[in-house]
């Protein structure tokens, strides 16, 4: 898809990988709301580019709704949604369950509110482009949380659904699936982002292979080439790659108690 002159939601919008996003959909020509929970930051990115801004806390779906009515307002109806906006939180399966469903409302349910609001209207027109930032932990696995890594693997499985739903009557779904990106969701301290830090992309990177993932309509976008490789190992011998994974989360746990 060409983006110039469609009209874009990028949700997390105000930093990281949204923010970068926002400033190359612009620079192509594309009409942008940038959207975040943070209204003052995602205001001055909307400005720098020349687009529009509105908070929303994507958990909500009045939220939502508000977001796409005000996009709308500003623009007319919306092409693309970017599902960007998500949260992690470090534990097990003795996480707190307040965190397991705030990152469930925020992983998984804002994407189906997304899909609530503009798919009926892109039904109608013929055409219409849902993007999902999940991450590579979406197909893999995110050692250090296991919220993260359900809610992760959930929002790929949302969008694989929608693709083949509604892939047929001209809306298209990408999944973006990156390894380490460097935001504000890498702890430096952290060993196993330590370990993410070792292959990180910038978020302007992570942007670039989505314009590009855009242009091709990929569903899979990997910004790390070398997760495609891990998943077909992981597909390939699923028993190998979680003794592989094991191993990995033990030289990780010794290095955190060094």
């Amino acid at each position: 898809m060409d983006v110039k002159n469609k009209v874009v939601v990028v949700t997390g919008g105000a930093r990281g990988i949204g923010a970068a996003l926002c400033r190359q959909l612009a620079a192509a020509g594309a009409k942008v709301m940038v959207s975040d929970v943070d209204e003052t930051t995602s205001a001055k990115v909307a400005e720098e580019i020349g687009g529009a801004s509105c908070g929303c806390d994507v958990s909500r779906e009045d939220e939502v709704v508000r977001l796409v009515a005000a996009t709308e307002k500003a623009f007319g109806p919306v092409d693309i949604f970017v599902s960007n906006a998500g949260i992690t939180v470090k534990g097990g399966e003795d996480t707190i369950d307040g965190d397991w469903q705030r990152l469930w409302d925020v992983n998984v349910m804002s994407r189906i509110f997304a899909a609530r609001a503009v798919v009926p209207g892109m039904l109608e027109r013929g055409e219409g482009y849902l993007i999902h930032t999940a991450s590579a932990a979406g197909l893999l696995t995110e050692i250090g949380s296991a919220a993260y890594s359900v809610t992760k693997h959930a929002d790929v499985a949302l969008a694989e659904w929608l693709s083949v739903q509604h892939g047929r009557e001209g809306i298209r779904v990408s999944c973006v699936c990156p390894l380490g990106v460097e935001t504000d969701m890498l702890d430096p301290d952290d060993p196993i982002h330590q370990f993410l830090q070792i292959s990180s992309i910038s978020a302007d990177q992570a942007a670039t292979a989505i314009m590009q993932g855009i242009e091709s309509e990929k569903f899979l976008i990997l910004p790390h080439p070398q997760v495609e490789e891990f998943y077909q190992m992981k597909s390939e011998d699923p028993d190998r790659w979680i003794r592989g994974m094991q191993r990995l989360k033990q030289k990780l746990a010794r290095r955190r108690a060094a």
